[in-house]
């Protein structure tokens, strides 16, 4: 297992539009490149694994931050998010690139970063009997809008995206009820209607669409029997009731670690062979989830997580569900890349102009964790427009009371999902 911290598994659909004037491509649906490119070495992964990861950090402690989302429930796909934005910087030049590159940590050398993504989705996809994991890109042109055929053959080789000519113009309507149909087709119906009415304009020129679908069942799954009513602590002076599942049987072995304030936990997913699927849980010994949180980037947790042990471990779980919406224009900027949202933006690797910009980032996720296991998708929408031991006790693990976690692929360190449970009822 790496020790690049961790991975979320998780759905997640990528949308960039390109508003701008004409360009075509040559066919109606285009193929995505080599369709059977095994999977790379590990490590050729590592570095995108690893900014992945900077990033999933980074934007969790900016929502965090933000008085909107104060004792709310946050979930996001950082692997979601990151995938868009790399298959957009692809396209992206000058000061606009390095901001994106600087925000989300990618690779600066072409050839690692390309390299490193397109091993990592061949990865990705690998079949595995046990569970569901897929994740696919796409280019939706505008039929009289002409790419660069260099951005169209690295979203082809590095991304495997099929590009798909749509008539933005004159259906634009129509265009966006096909490109929703497909997120809801690669996500299980987990997330429907991602592009709203009136995003898809006749200047719409480029809708970039990325998915990631995650179910699985858990190895050591819990008895519905077991699941009972109980507190969960949402404050110093508040609780909800909540389902609470709970694992205390001898057979109850898990990976496990504590620091001085933390326990961690990590839940492992079915698996037949190959690629090995968990949900990594980080619960503060008391109350005060800013001990998990402030923890997060410090080697400390790191190591902690590398050196977890096979151990008996009493779990207490909730059930829930989770949904959340995030524009995220304004947080991409707090983060340090402005100008790809205004004027100055330079996109001109995608068709040779300087009339490209985003002007909208929305990111959709949805989660469910049950008694046999989790189901994971996300969806985001970038919208560009011109201008243990026998010896020792057995831990508790009591999860009755606000936590981070993240669902993580325990090959590479990817994360796919990453959230932190404040109230299971909201």
């Amino acid at each position: 297992m790496k020790n690049s911290f961790f991975l979320t598994g998780m759905l997640f659909c990528g949308i960039l539009f390109c508003a701008l004037g004409a360009g075509c491509i040559t066919s109606d649906v285009l193929p995505p490149g080599p369709p059977d490119v095994p999977p790379l070495s590990s490590g050729v992964a590592d570095e995108v694994v690893n900014a992945n990861t900077l990033f999933a950090y980074d934007l969790y402690q900016t929502l965090k931050s933000d008085k909107e989302n104060a004792g709310k429930n946050i979930f996001f796909s950082p692997y979601s998010i990151s995938t868009a934005l790399a298959l957009t910087y692809e396209g992206a030049k000058g000061t606009t690139a390095d901001e994106i590159s600087s925000v989300f940590h990618f690779p600066k050398n072409d050839t690692v970063r390309q390299n490193g993504y397109q091993s990592l989705i061949a990865s990705l996809n690998r079949q595995n009997s046990a569970y569901t994991l897929k994740t696919v890109n796409a280019l939706w042109a505008e039929k009289t809008y002409q790419l660069l055929p260099a951005y169209i053959e690295t979203a082809q080789k590095s991304y495997r995206a099929e590009v798909r000519n749509m008539d933005f113009i004159t259906l634009p309507e129509e265009s966006r009820q096909i490109i929703n149909h497909w997120v809801e087709d690669q996500t299980e119906d987990r997330i429907q209607n991602l592009i709203p009415e009136q995003a898809i304009t006749p200047d719409t020129t480029l809708v970039i669409t990325n998915a990631v679908y995650f179910k699985g069942k858990w190895v050591l799954q819990f008895s519905e029997n077991n699941t009972k009513s109980a507190t969960f602590r949402t404050g110093q002076d508040t609780s909800v009731a909540v389902d609470m599942m709970q694992r205390t049987d001898v057979d109850a072995h898990y990976a496990y670690a504590e620091t001085e304030d933390l326990q961690i936990l990590r839940m492992p997913y079915e698996h037949e062979s190959g690629k090995a699927l968990s949900m990594l849980v980080i619960l503060p010994k008391n109350d005060d989830i800013a001990l998990a949180e402030t923890a997060l980037p410090t080697k400390e947790l790191a190591e902690a997580i590398t050196e977890m042990k096979p151990t008996q471990v009493k779990v207490f779980f909730p059930k829930f569900k989770l949904e959340t919406t995030y524009l995220l224009p304004k947080t991409l900027t707090t983060m340090g890349m402005p100008t790809a949202f205004g004027p100055e933006a330079d996109f001109s690797g995608m068709d040779g102009t300087r009339d490209l910009s985003i002007s909208e980032v929305i990111h959709k996720a949805f989660m469910e964790v049950s008694e046999e296991g989790t189901e994971a998708a996300a969806a985001t929408g970038v919208i560009i427009g011109r201008g243990m031991t026998v010896e020792n006790p057995v831990p508790i693990f009591r999860a009755d009371h606000p936590f981070i976690f993240m669902i993580t692929d325990d090959e590479t360190g990817m994360v796919l999902f990453m959230g932190r449970m404040a109230d299971p009822t909201a």
